[in-house]
């Protein structure tokens, strides 16, 4: 028989894995007596788990469409900006330019938008929809007015119209 490694010695012995838990299992147990309360002075926990209830709803309804919180964000801008470059896509979304490179070749490859040689500057390319792109960001836009309207719910328009006041000012800042 022969020793044992050090490196085996050295290593904690492994338990069984455990499974996965169940989104469900996780929240209902959060809401056993878990002291979050200094958590929740904290606006960037609070903004955080608002996103987070938001962007799962947003996942789910997009799936159709095939299209993550970014790529939707670059499509409306797009679509809303016919001719925008992507160095003002990179500005308006804060994302960083080697980071756009890679979405705009996937909506391209996509067939959904268009890429133009700029009126005005000649070392960029504006970026437009396709007429596939073009329905595709309309039917995904109006799915994002109606999930919007729904994750809202709990809110008045006056208190959505002021929360989104009160949060642009603080990424604005």
């Amino acid at each position: 028989m022969t020793a044992p490694s050090v490196a085996n010695t050295l290593r904690r012995p492994r338990g069984p894995r455990k499974a996965a838990v169940a989104p469900e299992a996780v929240a209902a147990e959060a809401g056993t007596g878990i002291d979050t309360s200094y958590l929740e002075t904290l606006l960037g926990y609070n903004a955080r788990r608002a996103a987070l209830a938001v962007i799962t709803v947003f996942l789910r309804r997009m799936a159709p469409y095939g299209l993550r919180p970014v790529d939707f964000s670059v499509l409306t801008l797009i679509a809303h900006n016919p001719g925008i470059t992507s160095r003002q896509v990179c500005a308006a979304l804060d994302i960083l330019p080697p980071n756009l490179v890679g979405m705009i070749k996937s909506l391209d490859q996509r067939g959904l938008i268009e890429r133009r040689p700029h009126p005005t500057d000649r070392r960029a390319q504006g970026l437009h929809l396709s007429p596939a792109g073009k329905r595709l960001q309309k039917n995904a836009q109006l799915t994002a007015t109606q999930l919007e309207s729904d994750v809202g719910s709990r809110l008045s328009d006056e208190e959505l119209d002021t929360l989104k006041s009160l949060l642009r000012r603080v990424y604005r800042a």
